[in-house]
């Protein structure tokens, strides 16, 4: 994996004498992820997630989809808990038929099998990353709406079912013996700072020296001073065994999905390219398609999208082509 990240972060594209086409797309593709968006964006990425997965109680979590628990904290809850467990689609669904048969509502629980991939911290922030802050913000607030929408709406069409259901007990709160709520906002938030700072946008032309130009000059600073807060919170709140726990679940992360995203990104790129750059589908084809706002659009690419099947994060790179 390092010396595949290497030779696309260093070996000059443009100078391999392949021309115009798509295999030149699908490695300048590549090589833009690797110059633009591993570093400073995946590695802190993989650690916030490693550390959600290790230092969040699951259990905690899933203890307020009960069918007694209150509806807008269950239903709160399943909508955002994807983020805290860093699911895909392929984990999600196990842990919603356990969630289920363990006697929690069908409204949260789809709400929950809805959202769960689609507000997983890794995936938004590539998204935030590669095609902005507003397609980010888009994509979370949008999966979270939806899935409390079709949630209910399950709720309404089983409510029969479910009211008989509704008598279970709802779960119980282990007592993980966890650190203070305090130490676990610190560490994360030392290490969203890292992700914040290192990926700051740069100015548009023309705009004067203000508050943003002068955090971008200094982003680099910034982000080394968070990630001195993150080594110097290691060192005096947590044990060896915990960190040698998280370094493990966020290498776990990194070797499952590095290599799909990789090769998601140059099948992208040989199919359709930089966005701009003509690679192997001609873009009259996706202007024909998709191109444009209108129901026949909208159509199309809702049908085509549910016959495919996306490894988490390789979505970002094809859209990106889209």
């Amino acid at each position: 994996m390092a010396a595949v990240f290497l030779a696309a972060y260093f070996v000059p594209v443009d100078k391999l004498g392949l021309g115009e086409g798509p295999v030149y797309e699908s490695l300048a593709m590549l090589q833009d992820y690797a110059r633009l968006h591993v570093l400073t964006c995946l590695v802190p990425a993989f650690f916030i997630a490693g550390g959600i997965a290790v230092f969040v109680s699951k259990a905690s979590v899933m203890t307020y989809f009960g069918p007694n628990a209150n509806r807008v904290l269950a239903y709160g809850v399943a909508a955002v808990s994807g983020s805290v467990l860093a699911v895909c689609s392929c984990t999600v669904l196990p842990l919603f038929s356990g969630i289920h048969k363990r006697g929690a509502g069908l409204g949260p629980a789809i709400t929950f099998l809805y959202a769960g991939p689609a507000v997983n911290v890794l995936a938004i922030i590539m998204t935030a990353r590669v095609l902005g802050w507003e397609f980010g913000v888009g994509r979370a607030v949008g999966a979270i709406v939806f899935s409390v929408v079709i949630g209910l709406m399950m709720h309404l069409i089983f409510l029969r079912e479910e009211r008989k259901r509704a008598g279970g007990e709802g779960f119980v709160v282990p007592d993980d013996g966890g650190r203070p709520l305090w130490q676990q906002v610190a560490f994360f938030g030392a290490m969203i700072g890292v992700l914040i700072f290192a990926n700051w946008g740069k100015p548009d032309e023309g705009v004067g020296k203000g508050l943003y130009t002068a955090i971008y000059s200094a982003r680099y600073f910034i982000g080394a001073g968070f990630l001195a807060l993150v080594l110097l919170i290691l060192w005096r709140w947590f044990k060896k065994g915990e960190i040698a726990e998280w370094v493990g679940s966020s290498w776990g992360f990194a070797k499952q999905i590095f290599p799909l995203l990789f090769i998601g990104v140059i099948v992208a790129g040989f199919l359709l390219g930089r966005p701009g750059h003509q690679a192997l589908i001609p873009m009259e084809w996706i202007e024909n398609l998709v191109g444009g706002n209108s129901l026949w659009a909208n159509l199309f690419a809702s049908v085509a999208g549910a016959f495919m099947y996306f490894s988490t994060l390789t979505e970002v790179p094809i859209l990106q082509g889209l």
